[in-house]
């Protein structure tokens, strides 16, 4: 039985619902249909998957579900794309998915209008709590594919020859200043509460909230940065096997691993490589390394006789302080440097870069995963991922808290990820 719904929610759920939305086709704008097409790695998808994809969401598990004689806008794109939802429907495999010429850009967005369309007038007939529910959680989702949109190319740019910019023109923003030195913060630990809490939304990764104790520990009060992680290069970091975990040891000899994606070195030093196009280390050398893998994270703590912190001991430390940084919001699409004479506190706890933390990724004493097909969403992917708090550069503010769980498997780098110590 459906249950009304207060008109403000309906009319801010629509809202925020439009708003991602448009900021996905904004982020769009500077690609040409051939960019779109690209998928440089196996972890990547195409731009024009991406546009399709979250409609997908919408289409799937709200259109389909709650709006009465709904017809699919084409048979065949349940599960052509389908991401990784099995109890739903079977999926090309994803790494193929370059190989979608058809359907083509032109029709990807035509499905992106009719669902928007149908989702709009869903959001005017007094939906149930659930709809709304469900409209939230395919904001966030879209939101997600926003920052791997960016990633995406990214990744996509670099692999050109040519290394095209994603956008021209620099980035303001950083320290005006000296930088920040580098120093530990300490927090007393103890009997803490931990996972969402109060209103709003919130994965079911989130949950429930619990407690737990924490000894004494300390964290560093900014991100460590490239001229830092440069010198973990300089000292044959990448060639002492007692610095690694078995696990990054052999990624580097796979991989051929010298230094973190996107460096390159020619005779004149070491090149970073961003969305606004190609630099050199002097230019970033105080901006947040990125682009590290758990492995290399983990190393050069190793290397400074320091630690990772664990999840909680961020979010303990995180928990109160105001969501401001340098995220997606701010426009400048790469880490920049800590604020100068940030003084006692914590500083680039939001944006920069995802922080990789000491913790696997596993379900919270009590975890229970949404019901059906999206139940599939987080929980199925509690084996073999570390987890990173904190968001990145190419993160929306509105999609970040201090409960957030991101996570990935170790060896990836190819997300915005960097470094925060801790010791004790």
């Amino acid at each position: 039985m459906s249950t009304t719904v207060s008109p403000k929610l309906q009319s801010d759920v629509a809202e925020r619902f439009r708003s991602v939305r448009q900021r996905t086709m904004e982020l769009c704008k500077p690609l040409t249909p051939e960019d779109m097409m690209v998928q440089s790695c196996p972890e990547a998808s195409p731009a024009k998957w991406h546009l399709a994809h979250t409609a997908w969401f919408f289409e799937s598990f709200i259109l389909n579900v709650f709006q009465p004689g709904y017809k699919l806008f084409k048979e065949d794109f349940p599960w052509l794309f389908n991401s990784y939802y099995r109890s739903f429907a079977e999926f090309p495999e994803k790494k193929l998915r370059a190989s979608f010429s058809r359907p083509g850009l032109d029709e990807v967005l035509r499905y992106r209008c009719h669902v928007d369309e149908h989702l709009e007038r869903l959001l005017e007939e007094n939906p149930e709590p659930e709809v709304l529910s469900r409209v939230e959680l395919g904001a966030n989702h879209e939101e997600q594919h926003q920052e791997l949109l960016l990633t995406d190319v990214l990744h996509a740019f670099y692999t050109n020859p040519l290394r095209p910019a994603y956008l021209e023109g620099a980035a303001d923003g950083g320290a005006p200043g000296a930088l920040e030195p580098l120093r530990f913060l300490n927090f007393a630990g103890g009997l803490e509460d931990v996972g969402f809490s109060g209103g709003g939304f919130c994965y079911d990764n989130e949950l429930p909230r619990h407690r737990v104790w924490l000894e004494p520990y300390a964290l560093t009060n900014r991100l460590v940065t490239n001229g830092e992680y440069a010198e973990f290069i300089a000292d044959s970091g990448y060639k002492h096997s007692e610095l690694w975990l078995s696990a990054g040891w052999d990624a580097i000899e796979q991989n051929g691993w010298k230094a973190p994606l996107y460096w390159s070195q020619d005779e004149s030093g070491w090149r970073i490589f961003t969305l606004r196009g190609e630099k050199s280390l002097e230019e970033l050398k105080d901006a947040p390394v990125s682009h590290v893998s758990y492995f290399e994270a983990d190393a050069y703590a190793r290397w400074a006789g320091k630690r990772l912190p664990t999840e909680l001991e961020w979010e303990v430390a995180a928990n109160g302080r105001r969501v401001e940084g340098n995220l997606l919001d701010s426009g400048l699409l790469r880490p920049v440097p800590a604020e100068a004479a940030a003084g006692e506190r914590l500083s680039q706890l939001w944006g920069d870069c995802w922080e990789w933390t000491a913790s696997a990724y596993l379900g919270y004493p009590g975890f229970e995963p949404l019901a059906g097909s999206l139940g599939e969403y987080n929980g199925k992917f509690m084996s073999g991922q570390m987890v990173l708090r904190g968001g990145s550069c190419a993160t929306p503010r509105a999609h970040i808290r201090a409960s957030y769980r991101n996570f990935f498997q170790p060896e990836t780098r190819w997300q915005f990820s960097g470094i925060r110590l801790a010791e004790k």
